[in-house]
């Protein structure tokens, strides 16, 4: 089990990212527009620096649903690969069997 303050804080990040998306990618634009003059451009990457750095997606961790493990995650099922392998064992998980020989 990871550490519930782990798997706070990454919740947090989630919330954060999802509420300054809007703000975080207008930001970008401007200050990757050319055809802005210098100090737009500059005055975008300003804002952009004083947004929290929790928003940003590239904070975010995936973890396991079940126990917030870090590491060896599927996307598909948002869990572990270890808890992935315990519940198709069980027949807890819809359409997944474990093979077995």
């Amino acid at each position: 089990m990871a550490k519930k303050s782990l798997t706070r804080r990454n919740e947090k990040r989630r919330k954060l990212s999802v509420l300054h998306k809007a703000k975080r990618q207008k930001a970008i634009t401007i200050a990757k527009d050319e055809s802005l003059s210098f100090e737009e451009r500059l005055a975008a990457q300003v804002k952009l620096s004083q947004l929290s750095r929790d928003g940003s997606r590239s904070r975010i961790r995936n973890r396991c649903s079940l126990s917030g493990r870090p590491r060896g995650n599927l996307r598909k099922f948002g869990m572990s690969r270890i808890a992935v392998r315990e519940l198709a064992s069980w027949g807890q998980i819809p359409g997944l069997i474990k093979s077995s020989w």
